[in-house]
């Protein structure tokens, strides 16, 4: 693994990005121009989004981006251990950033689905939590989109497909709750795949917390 990526795809310029303690330096790099900025990762939220090729981090607001990977850039392999580090380092230095008597409370501690395709998924079955159940809002389409492309990206086709199928349907009708539920079911059926499923669709991670969870 490496706390630095550079990336230069053919007629797009060069990005580099290293992890320094407890920054992010960015420096991008084109024929006609050349900028370098320092980030704090604590500045940084954790989970990003899909935009065409490319993955765009942003700041705790989450208004405009503060920087652009290009996906698989340079590899496969080096931009997915990258990018794991720069979450775990950015969730790590919030911790540290919290007050002192609140840096054992992960309740004050932004949510990020886990690295770990193994570790203990959510149950959504659970009768208390049906009765905890927000109201229902529609999704964003758009959003949606963006979890299929990484998971069609970085995960077996094969294994998730139902999901992908639910997820669909769920983007063809953004207002029906029935939608949202099949794509419940169709996560509780996924076994140890859940935890890699909400690592790379930060998104749906989000609709399925604040409808079941």
């Amino acid at each position: 693994m490496t706390t630095r990526l550079v990336q230069k795809p053919l007629f797009k310029g060069t990005r580099e990005f290293e992890i320094i303690e407890d920054s992010l330096t960015v420096h991008q790099k084109s024929l006609l121009s050349s900028e370098k900025l320092t980030i704090g990762l604590s500045a940084i939220h954790p989970d990003p989004d899909v935009q065409g090729e490319e993955l765009l981090f942003y700041g705790r607001g989450k208004s405009e981006p503060l920087f652009r990977l290009y996906m698989n850039q340079p590899n496969n392999q080096s931009f997915t251990d990258f990018v794991e580090i720069l979450r775990r380092e950015v969730l790590e230095a919030s911790a540290h950033s919290l007050p002192i008597g609140n840096r054992d409370d992960v309740s004050a501690l932004p949510e990020a689905p886990g690295w770990n395709v193994y570790e203990e998924p959510p149950a959504f079955a659970d009768e208390e939590a049906a009765e905890d159940k927000v109201e229902f809002q529609p999704v964003n389409p758009e959003r949606l989109q963006g979890d299929i492309v990484m998971l069609n990206t970085y995960l077996d086709d094969n294994e998730i497909q139902p999901l992908l199928h639910a997820i669909e349907a769920l983007i063809a009708q953004p207002d029906e709750e029935a939608a949202l539920q099949r794509v419940a079911d169709a996560y509780n059926d996924l076994g140890p795949y859940q935890g890699a499923v909400l690592t790379y669709a930060p998104y749906l991670k989000v609709i399925l917390s604040r409808y079941i969870w």
